[in-house]
């Protein structure tokens, strides 16, 4: 997988697509959003690294950092057979099961501000984060 959360470039939009996660019972403020911002940095960074257009964006959650869980995000050449796939705006998005859970509702968004730059979480779920903003609890 090719890591993202150390890779940048940048464009302003406030728009998003919304993921519906396709699991029973969730309502629509379970599905995973994804800010135009973010959709336009993934795109830079696929071009830019030449990465190939058949590879999929892995959003997922780990065990560790300083709130129990992190985030991860990167490129995969393909899905696993029990991952989810979706595709928006030409970007599949490949999540598997497990992290499904932890990321019903999340907002993924692209920060370039004075505070630094990067992908960042907005997890409704979370009930602790560090001050870094890449691991949390719930």
């Amino acid at each position: 997988m090719i890591d993202l959360m150390n890779l940048h470039a940048s464009e302003e939009e406030v728009s998003f697509e919304t993921i519906p996660i396709g699991v029973t019972g969730a309502d629509e403020n379970d599905n995973i959003r994804i800010t135009q911002k973010a959709l336009n940095e993934v795109k830079k960074i696929k071009t830019q690294n030449a990465i190939p257009e058949d590879y999929g964006l892995r959003v997922g959650v780990k065990g560790g950092g300083c709130s129990g869980m992190s985030y991860t995000l990167g490129f995969d050449a393909s899905h696993k057979d029990m991952d989810r796939v979706y595709e928006t705006q030409g970007v599949k998005v490949f999540i598997d099961p497990k992290s499904l859970f932890y990321l019903m509702g999340v907002t993924l968004d692209y920060s370039d501000g004075l505070n630094g730059r990067g992908f960042t979480f907005n997890n409704p779920n979370a009930t602790k984060t560090c001050g870094c903003g890449s691991s949390f609890g719930v």
